[in-house]
Formats: structure tokens, sequence, C-alpha cells
């Protein structure tokens, strides 16, 4: 089954930071350097910032807690457009295989890891995104990115090539992702009082599930660099694993940037531009960076929920009304998706061009 979306946009090719950064480097090349980055390393008292919440699954669940858990819940996507996940049910062991298959990948030779590297016209792949100029100032981080479900829309050379011990890990991690997920925002619809089938509809059956694994260097010059700069995620939800404990992952809040620690044995949850407009702005997805270490490489997985590509992108019906009318305009998906892809990453100027 072909697919309208076989190729998403595309990036231009650029060097591998990894082996950039073997070369054990004293100063950051040009193109890396962003000096327009405010307060890019926190300066104030750490201890004072505030933490993101944290949503205990199995109180969602339970009789006696569901109710108090939702309004947590509803309050964090409404303030925050972030939080951890506690108690999520996703297996342990799955997790601990993933995060050691993604190590495995990052550390095979550059040759092995080529085999991967995006096509011309495609941003799936071994590479870096959202590269559109020669001029463009880079992220200090390689990626590789996949799109896993619908299976229909995988590419025969990405995830089938894969060693196999790292398809399987791929395979088994998605899939209770996709439950995890589903899970998530099927507590979102209860919290608005949406219809339930408005979400189901665009992201059970046919919806997009793609990962981002993330892997970033050491660098001699942290404070000039961004490991992916100032963003809010284009999809509906993200699941991030931080892998390796090593703190980067930063969101802004009422103008501050705030570090997110990576809590063991929990996902960090995000709103993506979709969901905020699904949602009418009621949510609302978060600007956040990631920064780099001097001596430690840090690595990272994000799995994006996003609707299905076929369908139509829009405030959801039972959310409107004439005291909230639509704050956004209606768009075919996939045009949204060809529309991102096809420019460089910046704050939320994408999703700020689908307001009316």
């Amino acid at each position: 089954m072909e697919s309208n979306l076989t190729k998403l946009g595309s990036s231009l090719k650029v060097p591998i930071v990894q082996e950039l950064a073997k070369d054990k480097l004293e100063t950051v090349p040009s193109r890396y350097i962003r000096l327009d980055h405010d307060n890019h390393h926190l300066r104030s008292n750490l201890s004072s910032l505030p933490e993101i919440p944290i949503i205990d699954m199995q109180n969602l669940f339970d009789p006696d807690s569901m109710d108090s858990e939702l309004d947590k819940l509803h309050k964090a996507c409404q303030e925050w457009g972030f939080f951890h996940v506690i108690n999520h049910g996703v297996d342990s062991e799955v997790i601990e295989i993933m995060k050691l298959e993604i190590q495995e990948f990052f550390n095979l030779p550059i040759e092995e890891k080529n085999k991967f590297s995006q096509e011309a016209g495609d941003i799936e792949g071994y590479g870096q995104a959202f590269v559109v100029s020669e001029e463009q100032k880079l992220d200090w981080a390689d990626m590789f990115y996949i799109v896993t479900l619908p299976t229909h829309l995988r590419k025969p050379h990405l995830i089938p090539k894969l060693p196999a011990k790292f398809r399987d890990a791929i395979e088994s991690y998605g899939a209770e992702l996709k439950v995890l997920g589903m899970k998530i925002l099927n507590q979102m619809t209860k919290a608005l009082n949406m219809k339930s089938e408005e979400i189901k509809t665009l992201f059970e059956l046919e919806g997009m599930q793609s990962m981002r694994m993330n892997y970033y260097p050491p660098c001699p010059q942290p404070e000039l660099v961004t490991g992916v700069c100032p963003h809010s995620d284009a999809g509906g939800l993200t699941i991030l694993l931080q892998i390796n404990e090593m703190e980067g992952l930063q969101i802004k809040k009422d103008g501050i940037w705030i570090p997110v620690s990576p809590l063991p044995g929990a996902f960090v949850v995000n709103i993506g531009d979709t969901l905020e407009i699904l949602t009418n702005g009621t949510y609302r997805s978060i600007e956040h960076r990631a920064t780099v270490n001097p001596t430690k490489e840090r690595l990272s997985i994000a799995t994006f929920l996003t609707p299905k590509s076929d369908g139509e992108l829009g405030p959801s019906p039972s959310l409107i009304s004439p005291e909230n009318p639509p704050k956004f305009k209606r768009i075919g998906m996939a045009d949204y998706l060809r529309g991102l892809f096809s420019r460089e990453l910046k704050g939320k100027s994408y999703l700020d061009a689908m307001r009316i």
C-alpha cells in the first residue's frame, strides 16, 4: 500500500557530530556556535526551580484516587505541557533492552551506521533533521529517525535491515509505547470532556508512531552550542526516555529554562502542537531544548504519536462552541507534516502559522 506520505521531507547532509567529537577538538566549529541563546546554562539557584509534575498511571485507574489524579493530569497539561509518568506499566525488561540496543547502534563503526543514512529527499534514517540551508546553525547531536507505525509506512531499507536484536527491541518497545500513549490520550479526553472517538479515529488504528533516537557527544564548549535548539514538538504526544541518566532536557516555563532531571523508571511525556490544535489551545505544547556536557555523552529516545496521515487536523468538534470558537484552521495531516519538515526548527513558529 503506497501512502500519500512516502517522504515526509528532506534535510541537508551535515557532518556526523560523533565523528567530530572523536577528534578531541578544543574549540567548536563555527557552524555549531549559537550566540543568540538566552542564559544557556542556568545560573540561577537550581534548588529553587519548580519540578515538572509526576503523574501516577496506577492512580488514574484506581477508583479511590482516579478523580484527583485526573485533575492533576488536567492541570499538568494546562499549566506545564510536560510531566513525568510513573507506574506506567511498560515492561522494564523491554525498556532496558531498548536502551542497550540504542547504545549499541551509536557505538557501531561509522561505515555500519552510514548504511542507514538518510536518503536524498527523505528525513528518515541516520543524520540530522530540519537542516534546510547551508548557512543554518547546527545542533551538537546526531539522530536516527524512523517511522514505526502503521507498518505499511515503514521504509524497507531501514527497520528490516537493522541488526535483528535492535529490530526486535524496536518492535517490542514500539508496541508497548503505543498502548501507553493511547491510555494517556484517553485519560486526557476524559479530563477535557471530549468525545473519545475523536482521539481514537485520529490516533488508534492508522495513527503514526515515529521514534527519534538522539546522541549528544561530549562538547569542548557546551555553553556555545545546543543539543537541540528550542522548539515545540509538532506531533500529538511525545514519550521521552532519557537513556543514560544524563541531564540535558530543559523546558521553558514563564520565561525561565527549567532542567528536567531524569527520574529512574519514569518517562517524560509532553504535549505536541497537534494536541494543542485538537484541544483548541486548552492543552499547550511547550518549548524545550537539550544542552550538552563537556565530558559525557547523552542519549535519549523520543517516541511521537501523531494523527493518521490521511486525516484532517483541526480543533475537536466536541470542544467548539459559541463561547469557545476555533482558534486554529483545519488542514490535511499530510500537508501539515510536509510543511513542518520543510522548515527550520524554531520555537513555536510552525504552530503560530496555524492560528486563525
